[in-house]
């Protein structure tokens, strides 16, 4: 093989045992994953809103991010249910750029993956512990997800990892919803054999051991907008695209029908403030139909401190350094006025 193995990292255990969750940190956790469960099962009514940075960059200010949902939580408790993003790691078509925390760098620029991993559940427990918030994050590489099974409480597969055998597999071993992209090219079936793989029992080697998993009843549809055969952005959120959704469901015998709409990418063609309007446009429509308001169960939204993006390097606090972000200001008027429509 034409490749270097440097080092052997240390074990999902391992790395529990020298970060371990506090009592009290654990049982928020079963708190918060009970009340994301309901909804999904359909015993809550209230919208979830898993919604910040595009990528998770430094653990400060995305600490910042996270408590300033506190105060806002408290006030659209009654409708709203908020799930913090905190994505860790940041898929790369070319693999050039920003590929998250878990690529931390050591004195000589060069990358620390056990550094990473620290990193990666440092700020989760942070989160959990200064804000009593559980949050989401991207299962990029399915064979670290056990670093942070136990702290977690929401799973996306990518559009780019959706068809990945690996991941529908493992997805079916995990007891916290998961929401299964549709992948760049739009098509409706690649998703929906991942959340039919991934609500199934499956027997498969994950990190060297022979594995059961019991199949996970709330893996679910996100729809985030296409790719056309001419390269350009199409959304799949209007009425029609939603309602082809339900029929898709209708044709299949699966466990609690849900959709989440993404609504950066190419929904929005990457334009941070066209997320407002569309999560308007969906609400509109779930006031029009039935069948839509039964299966929307949320919105994921991009959003950081400051609006818009910067370059790696320019240094500025609260400001993405990957796809653009809708600012806090913006961010919390967004949130109270989806609380109004509903």
């Amino acid at each position: 093989m034409n490749m270097e193995f440097e080092k052997k990292l240390a074990l999902p255990m391992e790395v529990k045992e020298m970060y371990p969750l506090s009592e009290k940190q654990s049982e928020t956790i079963e708190k918060k994953r009970a009340q994301i469960e309901e909804v999904f099962a359909g015993r809550s009514d209230k919208l979830l809103l898993i919604i910040g940075p595009c990528s998770a960059d430094n653990e400060d200010s995305v600490i910042d991010y996270v408590s300033r949902l506190i105060k806002v939580q408290e006030k659209v408790e009654e409708k709203i249910l908020i799930v913090p993003r905190i994505y860790t790691n940041k898929p790369r078509t070319t693999g050039e750029g920003y590929k998250g925390m878990l690529h931390q760098p050591d004195p000589n620029g060069k990358p620390d993956m056990f550094k990473g991993l620290i990193a990666t559940r440092s700020i989760h427990m942070r989160a959990v512990q200064e804000t009593g918030f559980v949050c989401a994050d991207e299962m990029l590489y399915p064979e670290n997800y056990k670093y942070l099974d136990d702290i977690l409480g929401y799973v996306a597969i990518g559009a780019r990892s959706v068809e990945d055998q690996q991941h529908r597999l493992t997805a079916s071993g995990i007891n916290v919803p998961v929401g299964m992209k549709n992948p760049t090219s739009g098509d409706y079936s690649v998703m929906m054999n991942a959340i039919l793989a991934a609500q199934h029992k499956h027997t498969f080697i994950y990190r060297g051991w022979q594995v059961h998993s019991q199949g996970n009843q709330y893996t679910h549809a996100i729809l985030r907008g296409y790719t056309n055969k001419l390269g350009i952005s199409r959304p799949n959120y209007h009425y029609e695209d939603i309602i082809r959704l339900c029929d898709e469901y209708d044709k299949r015998e699966l466990k609690n029908p849900a959709l989440i709409v993404d609504t950066n990418h190419s929904n929005s063609n990457k334009n941070p403030f066209e997320q407002s309007r569309i999560i308007k446009d969906v609400l509109h429509s779930a006031r029009h139909c039935d069948r839509i308001k039964n299966l929307l169960k949320g919105f994921m939204v991009e959003s950081y401190i400051e609006d818009g993006c910067q370059k790696v390097g320019e240094g500025i606090y609260g400001k993405s350094i990957t796809d653009p972000c809708l600012g806090w200001e913006k961010t919390e008027k967004l949130i109270y006025e989806i609380a109004e429509l509903l």
